[in-house]
C-alpha cells in the first residue's frame, strides 16, 4: 500500500468518526429538546395482548417500556411482577399501561371461578372443630373426606365409616381464598387496624374442589345426613390414594394384637356332646335240629 492509499484510508476513518460524532450529536441535542419539552422517561408495564376482565395477568402479556413522565398515568406499574398472577378489574387493551388501581389479587372480591379448575366443581361443606381436624387447616391443604353411612335394609341394616374422596385441595376456608393474603383490614370508631387472619378459626365452612359426579354425591350425603362427614389433613407431599376397606363393628371389635382376622364376626361352634360307650352284645348261637338232638352252627 503507497502513501497515497494510506493517506485516502486515514481520511475515510476520520470522516465516519466525524459522522458517528455528529450524529451522536445530533441525538443528543433532540433528545435534550424532548427532555425538556415533554420531561424525562421513565418504566412502565405495557400490556402486548388484551386482557379481559377478571383474567389472569400472565407475564407473556406484559412487557416493560420508557415513556416520557409527562405520558405516564398515576399508579402506572415499573416492575411486571407486581402484575403477574393478578386478575384483572377492567379490560386492558394492548399498549396500555397497567394501573394499580385496575388489578387485584385473587380474593373474596374477584370471586372464587379462577380457582376452579377446569372440569371441577366448587362445594362447601359445613365443619366444626371434631370434623374438620379442629379448624387446623388453611386453602390449598389437601385432604381427605371420610362419610358415615347407613348400608342395607331392616335387620341387615348396620352403618359403615367409608374414604369416599382422597387428596382433595380446600379452595377456602370460609371467605379466605387461596393466594389471598392472610390479613384482614378493619374500621374500629376512627382506627384501622389489619387483622392476622392466617390463624383465624371462625370460619364454620371449607370450600373444596371436586368432579361434578363427586360435587353429586357430596350434595346427596349432605342432603341426607349434614353431620355424618369429616375429614382429614394430608402432608403436602402425599398424594397417594389407598384401596381402604369400610370401618364396620366387626372390623373395629374382630381384632387380636392389633391384626385383622376377618372382616365378619363368625358364629361361635356348639360344644361336642358326650356320648357314653354302649355294651357289646354277642350274638347267640343259631342251634339246627338234627336227628338224635341239637347240633349248634
Amino acid at each position: 500500500m503507497n502513501n497515497n492509499e494510506t493517506r485516502t484510508l486515514w481520511i475515510s476513518v476520520g470522516a465516519a468518526l466525524f459522522a458517528v460524532f455528529l450524529l451522536y450529536s445530533y441525538t443528543q441535542e433532540r433528545s435534550a429538546e424532548l427532555t425538556k419539552k415533554f420531561g424525562a422517561k421513565q418504566r412502565v408495564v405495557i400490556a402486548t395482548k388484551d386482557i379481559n376482565e377478571m383474567e389472569t395477568i400472565e407475564e407473556s402479556k406484559l412487557s416493560i417500556e420508557e415513556r416520557p413522565v409527562d405520558f405516564v398515568q398515576p399508579q402506572a406499574l415499573q416492575d411486571p411482577e407486581r402484575a403477574v398472577g393478578m386478575v384483572a378489574l377492567a379490560p386492558i387493551r394492548t399498549g396500555e399501561q397497567i394501573l394499580e388501581n385496575k388489578i387485584m389479587e385473587p380474593g373474596p372480591v374477584t370471586g372464587l371461578s379462577l380457582q376452579v379448575a377446569p372440569g371441577k366443581r366448587a362445594v362447601t361443606l359445613p365443619i366444626d372443630e371434631m370434623r374438620g381436624v379442629a379448624k387446623l387447616i388453611k386453602p390449598g391443604d389437601r385432604i381427605d373426606l371420610i362419610a358415615s353411612l347407613d348400608v342395607g335394609k331392616g335387620p341387615a341394616q348396620h352403618r359403615e365409616i367409608k374414604t369416599i374422596l382422597q387428596d382433595v385441595v380446600i379452595l377456602a376456608t370460609g371467605l379466605k381464598i387461596v393466594n389471598e393474603l392472610p390479613r384482614l383490614f378493619e374500621k374500629i370508631g376512627q382506627e384501622d387496624y389489619i387483622k392476622n387472619i392466617r390463624s383465624d378459626t371462625s370460619f364454620s365452612t371449607i370450600t373444596i374442589e371436586a368432579s361434578p359426579q363427586d360435587s353429586q354425591n357430596l350434595i346427596f350425603i349432605l342432603a341426607t345426613s349434614p353431620g355424618s362427614l369429616f375429614i382429614t389433613l394430608r402432608h403436602p407431599s402425599d398424594r397417594v390414594k389407598n384401596s381402604l376397606t369400610p370401618a364396620t363393628v366387626d372390623t373395629v371389635l374382630n381384632r387380636v394384637d392389633g391384626s385383622l382376622l376377618s372382616e365378619t364376626v363368625r358364629a361361635p361352634t356348639a360344644a361336642p356332646v358326650y356320648v357314653p360307650p354302649q355294651p357289646v352284645v354277642q350274638p347267640k348261637p343259631v342251634q339246627k335240629k338234627k336227628r338224635g338232638g341239637f347240633v349248634d352252627l
